[in-house]
């Protein structure tokens, strides 16, 4: 399978250097840019001792020129108003993508004549569109939505991620506000230079389609500071007692007046615990907690690129995760899911 990258930043390259380590993947193109990046090898953009053959370049018609195409990864932006322009220059080039964009997860939340556009553009090119990640795109609607299925009645929904950002990247720990005084915090709030946690209500929404839940509302919270009570350190990163160590975010689906659907989003450094909770109350009830948490990089590398093969098998369209067969590890030869799927489709045709 060829593949181009759409995107060399830091989740883009992570997801590059797993691509480089699998059989069945061929990287046939790199897009970006960025003035540091553009013109360059990707092996040297990505830090490698070596040369792929591969140049960055920010002509995405040059990229595409003269090689067959499979699928795109796009890792540029979370927000699908700018998402859109990106991935409908892709699709009218006939080719698949798998994006990181977090208001891609379940779009027509956000923008539902926006979704519209891009689901009409993907099949009239006969294409599939996914947006997906670790969260949003598994731990707080996917897995939840699983793990529904053992459930002959459901009352309520509680999903809880808990992240010690001291292990964590420095542009993460950046993201969430460390080190800055509350003022400072506060500041970056009203300039949108800090957004919260992206994503909370598309995972919602998602979860309420599954579940058919025709919510009266979905309200995401203010992001709140999280502070530190003593002197703590994360990757370069050193926060002082009354200072922020990182945020905290939750948003709730309403049904009546009852709160049906929580999501609690918490990343600071200096967690104690570090987990992964789903809470269902119904019949039965269900307790999950993974522990320590799936780490966000890793599994955001992992389920974009084990997503290929349920990509490039599904029919045309906008797709979300719910829409597409269970996701799994793909760790041997890619080519032999894909013809495994395609063996599997015709046999029950």
């Amino acid at each position: 399978m060829n593949v181009v990258l759409y995107g060399v930043g830091a989740v883009g390259s992570l997801i590059a250097r797993f691509l480089l380590e699998k059989e069945g993947v061929n990287i046939v193109g790199a897009f970006d840019i960025a003035g540091d990046k553009v013109g360059k090898d990707l092996g040297t953009v990505l830090g490698l001792n070596r040369r792929i053959g591969i140049e960055v370049s920010n002509d995405l018609d040059f990229v595409f020129l003269g090689v067959k195409t499979d699928i795109v990864i796009h890792t540029t932006t979370s927000f699908l108003k700018e998402t859109y322009p990106q991935i409908a220059s892709i699709i009218k080039h006939g080719v698949n993508v798998v994006s990181t964009c977090e208001e891609l997860s379940y779009p027509c939340f956000h923008d539902y004549e926006l979704a519209k556009k891009l689901d009409t553009l993907a099949q009239t090119h006969g294409v599939a569109i996914l947006g997906t990640g670790i969260n949003p795109g598994f731990l707080m609607d996917t897995l939840v939505i699983t793990l529904t299925s053992v459930c002959r009645r459901i009352e309520k929904i509680q999903a809880v991620r808990t992240m010690n950002a001291a292990t964590r990247r420095l542009p993460f720990q950046r993201k969430i506000g460390a080190g800055l005084t509350l003022e400072e915090f506060k500041r970056r709030i009203q300039n949108n230079m800090i957004t919260g946690h992206v994503g909370l209500e598309q995972s919602i929404a998602m979860i309420a389609d599954a579940l058919k839940w025709d919510l009266d509302e979905v309200i995401a919270e203010s992001v709140k500071p999280v502070l530190a009570e003593k002197p703590v350190r994360g990757t370069q990163v050193e926060v002082e007692a009354g200072c922020v160590a990182g945020l905290r975010q939750r948003a709730k689906g309403i049904l009546g007046k009852e709160e049906v659907i929580v999501l609690d989003f918490r990343a600071y450094i200096g967690a104690e615990e570090e987990y992964d909770s789903i809470t269902i109350e119904g019949i039965p009830n269900i307790n999950q907690r993974i522990q320590p948490c799936v780490h966000g990089d890793e599994g955001t590398v992992a389920i974009i690129v084990n997503s290929i093969p349920k990509v490039i098998n599904a029919p045309a369209g906008l797709l979300t995760m719910k829409d597409l067969p269970l996701p799994s590890a793909a760790l041997e030869d890619m080519n032999k899911y894909v013809n495994s799927e395609k063996i599997l489709r015709s046999v029950s045709s």
